[in-house]
């Protein structure tokens, strides 16, 4: 019984820690919605050739994102890219790229 016990005891005590590792480990809210940008802007808003994100304020990349969305812009690779995200994605995105410099 006391062998079973310290089974269960060890087997608890690696479910928690597996859970605080995975906890530590969380990206940044927007980081992982930003890997849907890196091959143009870079997974930090800097990527070579094209607009540059970084540095740029958070509501004027989500503003910018919304007309993509909306299709002021037309329907180029950023309309299709910026119509796969909820508002609230967009908003944490713009967030992201804004803490960049």
């Amino acid at each position: 019984m006391q062998t079973r016990l310290r089974i269960l005891a060890a087997a608890a005590l690696a479910v928690g820690c597996l859970s605080t590792a995975a906890q530590a480990q969380t990206p940044p809210n927007g980081r992982l919605l930003a890997s849907n940008c890196f091959q143009c802007h870079g997974t930090n808003g800097k990527g070579p050739g094209f607009d540059r994100l970084a540095g740029k304020s958070a509501s004027e990349i989500y503003n910018e994102l919304r007309e993509f969305q909306s299709g002021k812009e037309g329907d180029g690779i950023m309309a299709r890219h910026a119509m796969g995200f909820t508002d609230a994605q967009l908003r944490s995105l713009s967030g992201w790229l804004a803490t960049q410099r």
